[in-house]
């Protein structure tokens, strides 16, 4: 009985003993268990955060960092810019017309129904240079040299339809990057005053201000990229339709020529 009562007391013990072994290896298991999760969890986010963001997220995002101050005027200069050379843009492709077509339309009209059937082709194809051949023939009745007065004059005026409001594209072009630059110094000024006002030079203080400098002079660098591209895109369609109009006034002039010579004969 007593052998009996022993053995119970040692395996009681060593249950026991295990027992405790096992809660002891569990509650040391419990926190690394935490740590484990938390350290997947920074992981997981740290993977988020390498992962490529869209190309309109970054635009936002930067434009948010850059401040709604001179970001919001430099980006009012873009869309009013853009405004004025899609609305040139626009005109001018309106203004194009098959020169040589014309000319031949007009010369078979003038030698088949006269100044008048000239005319009335003029009057149904829009354009700059059917003006001119419109006001050049409208003058071919009183002499050649009214005619070619008349079609210099009016081909002054078609220019100045041509040129209009294209200045303004200009002035965007040049005032995009100096406001992205006065961005830049007033981003530096309050780096700066911060530096004064901690004492201390840490990178900490200056570094938010350099960084809203450095983006309004990129953000105003590529408003001027974007509307001189457009810019130079308007002066060489206004330089097409203008040397057209030249071409034009030479070969109306030489018409109205042979018309006069073969009226008298």
């Amino acid at each position: 009985m007593k052998r009996l009562f022993s053995t119970l007391v040692i395996a009681s013990i060593m249950l026991f003993g295990a027992a405790n072994v096992n809660a002891t290896n569990y509650v040391n298991t419990v926190p690394d268990n935490i740590v484990n999760f938390v350290q997947d969890q920074e992981a997981a986010l740290d993977v988020q955060k390498d992962e490529p963001v869209g190309f309109h997220q970054e635009l936002k995002r930067r434009f948010i960092e850059g401040g709604p101050g001179f970001m919001g005027i430099v980006l009012l200069t873009l869309i009013l810019g853009l405004a004025v050379a899609i609305e040139r843009i626009i005109f001018l492709n309106l203004s194009t017309t098959n020169s040589k077509k014309l000319a031949q339309s007009v010369e078979d009209a003038l030698n088949s129904g006269g100044i008048e059937a000239a005319k009335e082709v003029c009057r149904n194809t829009r354009g700059p240079v059917a003006s001119i051949y419109y006001q050049g023939l409208d003058r071919a009745d009183e002499s050649i040299e009214a005619a070619e007065k008349a079609v210099v004059a009016y081909g002054g005026v078609q220019m100045g339809q041509l040129e209009k409001n294209v200045s303004w594209v200009s002035l965007f072009i040049a005032l995009a990057p100096m406001l992205g630059f006065m961005g830049t110094v007033i981003g530096m000024i309050q780096a700066f005053d911060k530096i004064e006002a901690a004492g201390d030079m840490q990178p900490s203080l200056v570094a938010g201000g350099i960084k809203v400098a450095l983006l309004t002079t990129v953000f105003g660098l590529v408003v001027a990229i974007i509307l001189q591209i457009f810019y130079n895109y308007i002066i060489a369609k206004i330089d097409s339709i203008v040397n057209d109009m030249e071409d034009a006034s030479i070969v109306l002039i030489d018409m109205l020529v042979d018309y006069k010579n073969k009226k008298r004969i």
